[in-house]
């Protein structure tokens, strides 16, 4: 058996994060084979890049970013279990996030 204060291994959380949002947003969006999710590693805090069709954006930002604040709402009390820390970037399929001012992110 593990000790319950020994601290989860990095590699797991994160592919436990990855997976997670990406069966939530697949639930939410009608193109669920667009929906990816990069994962980013900093000093601070793992990136997730939430990837998904330009027409199923909205659903998944949801009006006044209701949607998109659940979803980060769920990664926080997630990440507080596996004493990792992750933040959520939203960003449309087949744009990337490489320094360009016309990046659309949410």
């Amino acid at each position: 058996m593990t000790d319950s204060t020994e601290l989860p291994d990095s590699n797991f959380a994160v592919s436990e994060m990855q997976t997670l949002m990406t069966e939530i947003t697949r639930a939410l969006v009608d193109d669920a084979d667009a929906v990816k999710v990069e994962v980013l590693t900093g000093p601070d805090a793992t990136v997730l890049r939430l990837h998904v069709a330009p027409g199923d954006i909205g659903k998944v930002i949801g009006k006044q970013g209701r949607t998109a604040r659940s979803l980060r709402t769920i990664l926080g009390a997630a990440s507080m279990k596996l004493q990792c820390r992750f933040s959520l970037d939203i960003v449309e399929a087949g744009r990337s996030n490489h320094g360009h001012e016309d990046q659309e992110k949410v």
